[in-house]
């Protein structure tokens, strides 16, 4: 049985968060990432392996070169989930505001 990867799991990785805001603007071949990264071309490969799983990256292809595109959509996704927690966060700040300014008030 093959088990999915999880984007969450994907994310979790800061080589694989700078591959994501690294091609964000635009597409970007292999080579021109691992030119961002002190690490190896096969290395930056793997990462891109794993974004592709996981939908966040597609590839596509122009002439002899692969150029890997972030998948908007799937960021949608992950922002969505993280909304729910945004707005815990915003009620939790709006009661530290009150608090506060009763306390300057006194």
């Amino acid at each position: 049985m093959e088990t999915r990867r999880d984007v969450f799991q994907a994310i979790a990785d800061p080589t694989r968060r700078a591959i994501l805001v690294l091609i964000a603007s635009q597409a970007m071949t292999p080579n021109a990432l691992a030119e961002h990264f002190n690490t190896t071309r096969q290395a930056v490969s793997k990462h891109l392996q794993i974004l592709t799983e996981c939908d966040l990256i597609h590839q596509k292809h122009q002439g002899r070169e692969i150029y890997y595109q972030l998948e908007i959509e799937k960021m949608k996704d992950i922002d969505k989930w993280l909304e729910q927690f945004r707005k815990i966060w915003e009620t939790k700040f709006n009661q530290l505001d009150k608090v506060l300014s009763i306390l300057k008030n006194k």
